[in-house]
């Protein structure tokens, strides 16, 4: 009896945790559907903006207005969130009207929104609402009406979880729907992100790559007792073959060290040239590193040439497959 009970006591707490997310599910279906012009007005708005985006709301909207404006900080729109009780203690004047302040609430109707959409209006500061009702004191006052419809909230219909939910969504929207229109890329991100797990993926060749002195240049035209005394020296398994231009005209690996060597007893005195590769895998500086992985994967090689702009033969570093993996995992 005793496991039967708590065999139904777990079947119980799993379906009110799958009853939650349903709720949640059906409410973003909603607002899925709900998104129209004034949508698209709001990022056009605030792509015209020349200062930041300021977000507030009160109690739990007031945490989603602070992840939105992380967001958006994030991905090229300078953005900080305020607290709506402490903007009747001074925080106000952090607004001027060549910002965009965005208002999140439920209701629309929240005591501590009255002082901030009053300053708002005398200072001509240009307003955006995320409300639910049309009869709120806060969507009659907003220049764009962001209506979010009105849902069914969890735990007996008053904990904010389903309209926090489409709040943080429509938040979401807002930043990506920016980040697409201002051309925002990955390396944009990167430049926000430059730490963590999240900034290793970001890293591209130029991050990663040896430069100057620690490239192993040899001559087209050195005999290989020469250059492989740089291929001793260097330590990376593979020369960089160059003319006298200094363009890159091929690549001489361990590999094809160990593939002459069966084919020729004596090979002091032969030039590199002749027993390089001359197509050699090259990569621009900006090219993530991740990207650079997976091509030698697919190459089966274990390095690359970096070069920089359109200069295809001019190298300006080299990458080790080595460096790669320890940085990416």
């Amino acid at each position: 009896m005793m496991i039967y009970g708590h065999t139904k006591m777990k079947n119980d707490i799993n379906e009110i945790g799958r009853d939650v997310i349903d709720l949640q599910i059906k409410a973003l279906k909603k607002l899925k559907n709900s998104i129209n012009d004034t949508f698209g007005e709001a990022v056009q708005k605030i792509l015209k903006c020349k200062s930041k985006v300021i977000i507030c709301g009160v109690g739990k909207s007031g945490i989603i207005a602070s992840k939105i404006s992380a967001t958006l900080s994030s991905v090229g729109t300078p953005s900080f969130s305020i607290s709506a009780s402490d903007c009747s203690h001074g925080d106000l004047g952090r607004i001027t009207n060549k910002d965009i302040l965005i208002l999140i609430s439920y209701s629309g109707n929240t005591s501590e929104l009255k002082n901030i959409i009053k300053y708002a209006k005398l200072n001509k500061i240009f307003l955006i609402g995320i409300v639910s009702s049309k009869e709120s004191n806060l969507y009659k006052s907003s220049n764009i009406k962001l209506l979010i419809p009105e849902v069914t909230e969890s735990g007996y219909g008053i904990v904010p979880t389903s309209s926090t939910t489409t709040q943080l969504s429509i938040g979401d929207a807002l930043a990506i729907a920016l980040m697409k229109k201002k051309k925002f890329a990955k390396l944009d991100f990167k430049k926000f992100h430059p730490a963590g797990n999240l900034g290793n993926k970001l890293k591209t060749a130029g991050d990663l790559m040896l430069t100057k002195n620690k490239i192993p240049f040899v001559n087209e035209n050195q005999l290989m007792k020469k250059a492989l005394k740089v291929l001793n020296l260097k330590k990376l398994g593979f020369l960089v073959v160059i003319n006298k231009q200094g363009l890159n005209v091929g690549i001489f690996t361990d590999g094809d060290l160990k593939r002459l060597m069966q084919k020729k007893r004596v090979i002091d005195n032969l030039k590199i040239k002749n027993f390089m590769n001359r197509r050699p895998y090259v990569v621009e500086e900006n090219t993530l590193a991740s990207e650079v992985l997976s091509q030698m994967n697919k190459r089966k090689i274990t390095s690359v040439c970096v070069y920089k702009n359109i200069n295809k033969k001019k190298t300006i570093g080299v990458i080790h497959m080595h460096s790669l993996v320890n940085t990416l995992t």
